[in-house]
Order: structure tokens, then C-alpha cells, then sequence
């Protein structure tokens, strides 16, 4: 059987899209596009205390107004938790995750704690934790995360595919061909899969998410590298099938930062009241 070719994009719904996230959803459309494949709007809305219906209907009425057009329903993470749920017990049943009792400001002082992509990389200060231990902080009610001991995530998912784990990029070879790259999640350090009011993390729902897709091929920013190594021994772990990846530069703003909300990079909307179009915003962003 032939399986279509699908791609999609995923905002979370805590803030209006700008010209960054313009530059990624016409990315992954215009591939669509020359590729007969499926678009895919997907909702990552897990944090419900950050998420807004009003966010959500903007940014779906900007994703319209730019021309693009995606498959009906619209998944949203929200509606999906114990799916969710079930992945993390796989994960527990392994004997690969732990909680984590930590609180930020003791990640932050950690004597020589290093930093990676996503700030400072967890020292793994409970990982060792005994078993009395964690069951005194457990019956005393202190509040715990669940991180992934990914030194052993990692070398059980190798022996489960009997080879060292790789995964496909798009563009990434000398001229321009795909290329394999290693996979090696260990300096972004135990990633939260479940934080301490439940959440849970971007890194578990995003593969379950595109494995319930059919997602083929996962076009996002370059700022999201890093996650591919631990995403790629997820779906091993989880039994998921691989996509391909294509990560693509990102839309700074004047003065060289990566356009984000809090940053205050103007919006869609804002552009759009400004009287500009969709294809000025082509434009703007390098896609005209």
C-alpha cells in the first residue's frame, strides 16, 4: 500500500502568529504542495493554563487569510491527554523514568551546571535517588516532574533496532542530498516528560502526535534540532514509525534575534492592519 505524504505545522495557541511562524507554515504548505502530500494544522495546546480559544481562532484565521488550507478535524493535544498518558506508562513500565523533586532554582544553582539549547541542562541530581528516598518525598506530598533517564533510554533503544540510531535530514548531505545524521539526546540532559502540574511535555505528545498523523515528513525551524535525537529514541522506545526531518532557518528580526512573542515582534495581525497582504508577507520573509 502507498502512504501519501503528509507534513504539518503546530502552533500553540498562547499568542498570534508572526512572521517567523508565517515563514514555517508556507514552508511546510508550499512542500506539501509540489509533493501531492497532506497539510495538517495541528493545536499543541497541553498547557491549558497558557492556551486561549481566542489565540486559536486568530491563528487559524491568519493560517486562512495567508491561503493556506489543511484536513478537517483540527487535532488538538488538549483531547488527546490519555493517549498521552499511555505513552508516559510505556515509557514508566521500561524502567525509564523517574521523579524529579528538583524546583527551578535548584536546577539553576546546581555547582557547574552546564547549558545547552534549551538554557541549563538538568544535572540529573534525582536520577539516583533510592527507592526509601523517593518514597518519603512521595508520602510527604513534595511536588515531582517526571524525567526520562535518557542514558538508558538511549542504549535500550539500540538495542532494540541492534544499531546505533540515526535519522534522515533533508538537504543535509555535501550537494545537497539527504543525509543520516547520529542520534545522541545525552547533552540536552533528562528531559521533563510530565511536568509538576501535570503537563505534559512537547517531546512525548509531539511524536505520539505525528505518528497518529501519518506525518512523513517534519518540516519545522532550526531551533528544534537539538529535540531530534531524543524524539527519534522516543519513537523506537514507543514503537512509532520515523519520519524524515527537514529543519529549516529561521526569520530574524533588526536586530538579529529570533522573532518570538516575547520579544514583541510584530504579528500577523498586526501586519494585516497595517494593509499588508500575503504576498507582501511572502516576501518579507524570503518565500516570493
Amino acid at each position: 500500500m502507498t502512504i501519501r505524504l503528509a507534513t504539518r505545522f503546530a502552533p500553540s495557541p498562547n499568542g498570534h502568529l508572526h512572521p517567523g511562524h508565517a515563514f514555517s507554515a508556507l514552508t511546510a504548505w508550499d512542500w506539501a504542495c509540489a509533493h501531492d502530500a497532506r497539510f495538517i494544522v495541528r493545536i499543541e495546546d497541553t498547557d491549558r493554563s497558557r492556551s486561549r480559544e481566542d489565540f486559536e481562532r486568530a491563528q487559524l484565521e491568519d493560517l486562512a487569510w495567508l491561503g493556506l488550507d489543511w484536513e478537517q478535524p483540527v487535532r488538538r493535544q488538549s483531547e488527546h491527554l490519555t493517549d498521552y498518558a499511555r505513552g508516559l506508562d510505556r515509557l514508566r513500565d521500561l524502567g525509564l523514568v523517574y521523579p524529579c523533586f528538583c524546583t527551578r532554582k535548584d536546577i539553576a544553582t546546581a555547582a557547574q551546571a552546564p547549558h545547552g539549547p534549551e538554557g541549563i541542562v538538568y544535572p540529573g541530581t534525582c536520577r539516583p535517588l533510592s527507592k526509601d528516598v523517593r518514597e518519603t518525598k512521595l508520602a510527604t506530598g513534595t511536588a515531582f516532574a517526571l524525567r526520562l533517564d535518557v542514558a538508558r533510554a538511549l542504549d535500550l533503544a539500540e538495542r532494540l533496532k541492534g544499531n546505533r540510531l540515526t535519522f534522515t535530514e533533508e538537504g543535509c548531505g555535501p550537494d545537497g542530498e539527504n543525509g543520516r545524521l547520529p542520534v545522541d539526546p545525552r547533552p540536552m540532559g533528562d528531559p521533563v516528560l510530565a511536568r509538576k502540574d501535570g503537563v505534559i511535555a512537547y517531546h512525548l505528545a509531539v511524536v505520539m502526535d505525528d505518528a497518529a498523523q501519518g506525518i512523513t515528513h517534519v518540516i519545522r525551524g532550526q531551533d528544534l534540532f537539538f529535540a531530534t535525537p531524543l524524539h527519534r529514541v522516543l519513537q523506537v522506545l514507543l514503537d512509532l514509525p520515523e519520519p524524515r526531518y527537514r529543519h529549516h532557518g529561521l526569520i530574524l528580526d533588526e536586530t538579529g534575534e529570533r522573532m518570538a512573542k516575547r520579544r514583541g515582534s510584530k504579528s500577523l495581525a498586526d501586519l494585516r492592519a497595517e494593509g499588508k497582504t500575503p504576498d507582501d508577507i511572502r516576501r518579507m520573509v524570503g518565500l516570493a
